[in-house]
Protein backbone atom coordinates (compact mmCIF):
# COMPACT_ATOMS: atom_id res chain seq x y z
CA UNK A 1 0.00 0.00 0.00
CA UNK A 2 1.48 3.24 -0.70
CA UNK A 3 1.36 6.74 1.17
CA UNK A 4 0.27 9.55 0.82
CA UNK A 5 1.18 13.37 2.40
CA UNK A 6 -1.58 14.25 5.26
CA UNK A 7 -4.59 16.54 4.04
CA UNK A 8 -4.59 18.70 7.08
CA UNK A 9 -4.75 22.55 7.45
CA UNK A 10 -4.14 24.17 11.12
CA UNK A 11 -6.43 26.23 12.05
CA UNK A 12 -5.73 29.22 14.39
CA UNK A 13 -6.58 29.32 17.60
CA UNK A 14 -9.39 31.33 17.10
CA UNK A 15 -10.88 29.11 14.22
CA UNK A 16 -10.64 25.96 16.26
CA UNK A 17 -12.08 27.33 19.51
CA UNK A 18 -15.00 28.80 17.34
CA UNK A 19 -15.32 26.01 15.04
CA UNK A 20 -15.22 22.97 18.29
CA UNK A 21 -17.94 25.83 20.34
CA UNK A 22 -20.30 26.00 17.09
CA UNK A 23 -20.27 21.79 16.74
CA UNK A 24 -20.86 21.77 20.20
CA UNK A 25 -23.41 24.01 20.61
CA UNK A 26 -25.43 22.36 17.29
CA UNK A 27 -25.02 18.59 18.76
CA UNK A 28 -26.40 19.76 22.25
CA UNK A 29 -29.87 20.39 20.28
CA UNK A 30 -29.87 16.87 18.96
CA UNK A 31 -32.91 15.06 20.64
CA UNK A 32 -34.54 11.58 19.38
CA UNK A 33 -37.90 12.41 17.71
CA UNK A 34 -40.78 10.16 17.47
CA UNK A 35 -43.18 12.60 15.30
CA UNK A 36 -42.14 13.59 11.79
CA UNK A 37 -43.66 15.81 9.58
CA UNK A 38 -43.92 14.22 5.92
CA UNK A 39 -42.63 16.99 3.56
CA UNK A 40 -39.88 15.82 1.26
CA UNK A 41 -37.03 15.88 2.31
CA UNK A 42 -33.92 16.72 -0.71
CA UNK A 43 -32.29 13.38 -1.22
CA UNK A 44 -29.00 15.36 -1.58
CA UNK A 45 -29.01 16.00 2.03
CA UNK A 46 -28.79 12.39 2.81
CA UNK A 47 -26.77 11.33 0.00
CA UNK A 48 -24.39 13.61 1.81
CA UNK A 49 -25.19 11.89 5.57
CA UNK A 50 -24.06 8.96 3.80
CA UNK A 51 -20.82 10.17 2.17
CA UNK A 52 -20.02 11.49 5.83
CA UNK A 53 -20.93 8.08 7.90
CA UNK A 54 -18.49 6.28 4.64
CA UNK A 55 -15.87 8.29 5.51
CA UNK A 56 -15.35 6.99 9.02
CA UNK A 57 -12.68 4.70 10.26
CA UNK A 58 -13.01 1.01 10.21
CA UNK A 59 -10.81 -1.81 11.26
CA UNK A 60 -8.44 -2.61 8.09
CA UNK A 61 -10.08 0.20 6.57
CA UNK A 62 -12.57 -2.92 5.37
CA UNK A 63 -15.14 -0.62 5.39
CA UNK A 64 -18.23 -2.96 6.95
CA UNK A 65 -21.29 -0.98 6.07
CA UNK A 66 -24.44 -0.67 4.13
CA UNK A 67 -27.32 2.22 4.45
CA UNK A 68 -29.85 1.20 2.81
CA UNK A 69 -32.06 4.65 2.19
CA UNK A 70 -35.97 3.54 1.70
CA UNK A 71 -38.26 6.27 0.44
CA UNK A 72 -40.68 3.90 -1.51
CA UNK A 73 -43.87 4.10 1.17
CA UNK A 74 -44.61 0.67 0.17
CA UNK A 75 -41.30 -0.76 1.64
CA UNK A 76 -41.80 1.29 4.74
CA UNK A 77 -44.97 0.11 5.54
CA UNK A 78 -43.60 -3.39 5.13
CA UNK A 79 -40.88 -2.67 7.53
CA UNK A 80 -43.37 -0.58 9.99
CA UNK A 81 -45.77 -3.93 9.86
CA UNK A 82 -42.91 -5.95 10.45
CA UNK A 83 -40.88 -4.10 12.95
CA UNK A 84 -44.62 -3.52 15.03
CA UNK A 85 -45.02 -7.44 15.01
CA UNK A 86 -41.96 -7.96 16.97
CA UNK A 87 -41.88 -4.85 18.96
CA UNK A 88 -45.42 -6.12 20.28
CA UNK A 89 -44.30 -9.29 21.17
CA UNK A 90 -41.39 -7.33 23.13
CA UNK A 91 -43.77 -4.65 24.79
CA UNK A 92 -46.07 -7.70 25.83
CA UNK A 93 -44.44 -10.68 26.56
CA UNK A 94 -40.08 -10.41 25.70
CA UNK A 95 -39.10 -6.95 27.70
CA UNK A 96 -38.67 -8.03 31.40
CA UNK A 97 -40.37 -5.56 33.78
CA UNK A 98 -37.29 -3.51 34.96
CA UNK A 99 -36.69 -2.78 31.01
CA UNK A 100 -40.68 -1.57 30.67
CA UNK A 101 -40.48 0.56 33.93
CA UNK A 102 -36.96 2.50 32.02
CA UNK A 103 -39.06 3.08 29.30
CA UNK A 104 -41.85 3.97 31.09
CA UNK A 105 -40.91 8.38 31.01
CA UNK A 106 -40.48 8.04 27.12
CA UNK A 107 -44.05 6.77 26.63
CA UNK A 108 -43.19 4.15 23.88
CA UNK A 109 -45.03 1.25 22.80
CA UNK A 110 -45.00 -1.08 19.75
CA UNK A 111 -46.48 1.59 17.67
CA UNK A 112 -43.86 2.99 15.41
CA UNK A 113 -45.58 5.06 12.83
CA UNK A 114 -42.73 6.68 12.47
CA UNK A 115 -41.23 4.28 10.06
CA UNK A 116 -44.09 5.49 7.27
CA UNK A 117 -44.65 8.92 8.07
CA UNK A 118 -40.60 10.04 7.93
CA UNK A 119 -39.68 11.10 4.17
CA UNK A 120 -36.77 8.90 4.35
CA UNK A 121 -35.45 5.60 6.36
CA UNK A 122 -31.94 4.55 6.58
CA UNK A 123 -31.25 0.74 7.61
CA UNK A 124 -27.85 0.36 8.88
CA UNK A 125 -26.19 -2.80 8.06
CA UNK A 126 -23.24 -4.39 9.06
CA UNK A 127 -21.36 -6.45 6.58
CA UNK A 128 -19.90 -9.31 8.92
CA UNK A 129 -17.46 -10.65 5.96
CA UNK A 130 -16.59 -10.09 2.17
CA UNK A 131 -17.51 -12.01 -1.05
CA UNK A 132 -14.38 -11.95 -3.31
CA UNK A 133 -14.63 -14.64 -5.69
CA UNK A 134 -17.23 -16.81 -3.86
CA UNK A 135 -14.32 -16.37 -0.88
CA UNK A 136 -15.09 -14.83 2.30
CA UNK A 137 -12.93 -12.15 3.29
CA UNK A 138 -12.63 -11.62 6.79
CA UNK A 139 -13.68 -8.30 8.44
CA UNK A 140 -12.33 -6.50 11.53
CA UNK A 141 -14.10 -5.09 14.26
CA UNK A 142 -17.09 -4.88 12.82
CA UNK A 143 -19.55 -3.75 15.72
CA UNK A 144 -16.66 -0.90 16.27
CA UNK A 145 -16.43 0.45 13.10
CA UNK A 146 -20.18 0.38 12.47
CA UNK A 147 -20.95 1.93 15.25
CA UNK A 148 -18.90 4.53 14.49
CA UNK A 149 -20.08 5.35 11.13
CA UNK A 150 -23.72 5.28 12.81
CA UNK A 151 -22.19 8.24 14.85
CA UNK A 152 -21.37 9.92 11.89
CA UNK A 153 -23.60 9.82 9.96
CA UNK A 154 -26.43 11.06 13.28
CA UNK A 155 -24.02 14.06 13.55
CA UNK A 156 -24.40 15.00 9.67
CA UNK A 157 -28.18 14.32 9.34
CA UNK A 158 -28.36 16.67 12.64
CA UNK A 159 -25.94 19.19 11.07
CA UNK A 160 -27.97 19.36 7.62
CA UNK A 161 -31.32 20.52 10.03
CA UNK A 162 -32.78 16.88 10.12
CA UNK A 163 -34.53 15.11 12.93
CA UNK A 164 -33.72 11.55 13.71
CA UNK A 165 -34.54 8.49 15.66
CA UNK A 166 -32.67 5.63 16.33
CA UNK A 167 -34.70 2.48 16.10
CA UNK A 168 -33.38 -1.42 17.21
CA UNK A 169 -36.28 -3.61 16.64
CA UNK A 170 -35.09 -7.38 17.84
CA UNK A 171 -35.00 -9.11 16.39
CA UNK A 172 -34.51 -7.18 13.03
CA UNK A 173 -33.74 -10.27 10.72
CA UNK A 174 -36.96 -9.49 8.64
CA UNK A 175 -35.33 -6.26 7.54
CA UNK A 176 -32.65 -8.83 5.04
CA UNK A 177 -35.97 -10.29 3.22
CA UNK A 178 -37.79 -6.71 2.73
CA UNK A 179 -34.52 -5.51 1.59
CA UNK A 180 -33.48 -8.17 -0.10
CA UNK A 181 -29.69 -8.48 1.55
CA UNK A 182 -27.78 -11.56 1.53
CA UNK A 183 -26.31 -13.07 4.51
CA UNK A 184 -23.15 -11.65 5.27
CA UNK A 185 -25.22 -8.54 6.06
CA UNK A 186 -26.98 -8.11 9.21
CA UNK A 187 -29.36 -5.31 10.63
CA UNK A 188 -27.40 -2.61 12.94
CA UNK A 189 -29.95 0.00 12.91
CA UNK A 190 -32.83 1.78 12.12
CA UNK A 191 -32.76 5.52 11.24
CA UNK A 192 -35.89 7.38 10.13
CA UNK A 193 -34.63 10.95 9.28
CA UNK A 194 -37.08 13.71 8.07
CA UNK A 195 -38.32 17.14 9.68
CA UNK A 196 -40.16 16.60 12.76
CA UNK A 197 -43.60 17.44 12.86
CA UNK A 198 -44.81 20.65 13.99
CA UNK A 199 -45.97 19.91 17.27
CA UNK A 200 -43.47 17.36 17.61
CA UNK A 201 -42.40 16.97 21.69
CA UNK A 202 -39.73 15.41 22.96
CA UNK A 203 -39.10 14.14 27.12
CA UNK A 204 -37.65 16.15 29.19
CA UNK A 205 -33.99 15.00 29.90
CA UNK A 206 -30.82 15.62 31.48
CA UNK A 207 -27.28 14.77 30.22
CA UNK A 208 -24.45 13.91 32.80
CA UNK A 209 -22.41 16.59 33.32
CA UNK A 210 -18.65 16.61 32.02
CA UNK A 211 -17.08 15.51 35.33
CA UNK A 212 -19.28 12.86 34.87
CA UNK A 213 -18.19 11.22 31.96
CA UNK A 214 -14.17 12.72 31.29
CA UNK A 215 -11.44 11.82 33.54
CA UNK A 216 -8.23 13.54 33.09
CA UNK A 217 -5.20 11.59 33.98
Amino acid sequence: MSNAPLAFERMSAADRSRASAEFLDRLKTRRTVRHFSPEPVPIELIENAVRCAASAPSGANRQPWRFVVVADPDVKRRIRESAEAEERENYERRFPDEWLHALEPFETDWRKDHLEVAPYVIVVFRIDYGLEDSRRVKHYYVAESVGIATGFLLAALHWSGLATLVHTPSPMGFLNQVLERPANERPFVVIPAGYPAADARVPVIHKKELHEVMLVR
